[in-house]
């Protein structure tokens, strides 16, 4: 009895992370397609090779690399970085293939650097480099990018330029449903609340607002093609961004392998940080060529992982086994990406928050005073000011400058990075 208890938890387990993984990526092709100009039948391509190689990534993370349960998927650093660079890009007169073209030659050349980067032990110098205060720094602007592009979708904001009552009513909804499971409620229930907004949210989005737009059926010629955005090109602006991104972007992989220490009560060695940025790096490399956003560690796995309670690796396996199978069958991946986007955002917004308390457990401890302060306010501030600006604003400033200048999160972590770097603030503490 207690083993078909545990299979049964193991399964339903796989579910959960199945629906977690599927609607963390779904909404990712869809805003990047539409980015770049993609045709339903090379969007719905792009979104199958996005479910395989996110479930064959996850799954080699898994077993070879970190070998814990944690996402290994699209960055959201990454993810903003390209909508920025097209819309940017675009203002300032490049035309849309070259950018993309530049964006596929840039990711292959980050993703080299990130290789080199777990190859040489770079991570020692960046743990150094990103403190405590970077890192909440970075996951309180990730938080911010992300429940943004959330509560735009729960609110019927991706299908206009206005609120559907209908929609954002029954994600209010959702949002209470989940979070009372999760805190409210004791045992099985509790564990599985993220999978009971997912299915229990669709039906009754179907039920009452009535089935979202059927996808187009993936063909296998769209699913395998290779520079989807445009040919290769090499925009030097793009590609310095490109590899700045991929650089920073292992602050993921820092933020989420140190978050996982207490989660999963294990020490965090050497080569498990040289293992994961390797893979990392390879799995960047393959998203040029592929036209899929970059790769890293999921830092809302610790999110998800704190909702649910349910930390074996096994659930975590097969349900990145049955992404690929999900990715690999045309029907399939056409029926899945019919989920109410705002369904799935619903039930990210509330994994997500999670991120706002990782980020405070990174300060936790630290005195902060009318100096102190600085350590923390102005990059956050920046950033957040940064991601609220029109991304035409910065169509004025060379392309690099854009790349940079344009992305909050990018802008924050630089600065805070900067100010740990120069100012010697425990001495400023003592004073």
């Amino acid at each position: 009895m207690g083993k078909q208890s545990t299979t049964t938890t193991t399964i339903f387990a796989a579910i959960q992370w199945l629906g977690f993984m599927f609607a963390n990526t779904v909404v990712i092709p869809l805003s990047v397609g539409a980015a770049f100009h993609m045709s339903p039948v090379a969007l719905s391509g792009a979104m199958a090779r996005s479910f395989m190689i996110t479930g064959i990534a996850c799954l080699i993370q898994g077993m070879i690399g970190h070998r814990l349960p944690l996402m290994e998927g699209q960055s959201g650093l990454w993810w903003g970085v390209l909508l920025n660079l097209a819309a940017t890009g675009s203002a300032a007169g490049l035309g849309i293939s070259e950018i993309g073209g530049s964006v596929a030659v840039g990711m292959i050349l980050g993703g080299l650097a990130l290789m080199l980067a777990g190859a040489f032990g770079l991570h020692k110098f960046l743990n150094r480099l990103f403190t405590p205060i970077v890192m909440a720094v970075l996951l309180l602007l990730l938080a911010a990018q992300l429940i943004d592009i959330f509560f735009e979708g729960m609110m019927g904001l991706n299908q206009g330029h206005i609120i559907l009552p209908k929609v954002a009513l029954l994600s209010l909804l959702l949002v209470v449903l989940v979070s009372y499971l999760t805190i409210g409620v004791r045992g099985v229930v509790s564990n599985f609340s993220i999978l009971i907004g997912l299915a229990l949210g669709w039906v009754v989005y179907d039920v009452w607002i009535g089935g979202t737009s059927s996808v187009a059926l993936p063909e296998w010629s769209e699913i395998t093609r290779l520079f989807a955005w445009g040919k290769p090109a090499y925009s030097a602006g793009i590609l310095i961004a490109c590899v700045i991104t991929a650089l920073i972007n292992t602050t993921n992989t820092i933020a989420t392998l140190r978050a996982a220490e207490p989660v999963f009560d294990v020490q965090i060695n050497d080569s498990i940080y040289r293992r994961s940025l390797l893979f990392s790096g390879a799995f960047t490399v393959i998203s040029g060529p592929l036209s899929l956003v970059a790769y890293a560690p999921y830092t809302s796995s610790i999110g998800f992982l704190r909702t649910t309670r349910i930390l074996a690796r096994a659930p975590f396996l097969l349900g990145a086994a049955l992404f690929v199978v999900l990715g690999a069958v045309p029907h399939l991946a056409a029926w899945f990406a019919t989920l109410p986007v705002s369904v799935g955002d619903s039930v990210l917004f509330v994994a997500y928050l999670q991120l706002f308390g990782s980020a405070l457990q990174n300060i936790r401890g630290i005195e902060f005073n009318f100096r102190t302060i600085f350590r923390l306010a102005p990059a956050v501030l920046t950033g957040l000011a940064v991601l609220a600006t029109p991304k035409a604003a910065f169509s004025s400033l060379p392309p690099i400058a854009q790349s940079i200048l344009g992305n909050g999160m990018l802008d924050g972590i630089i600065l805070a990075t900067v100010l740990e770097a120069v100012i010697p603030w425990e001495r400023l503490n003592q004073a």
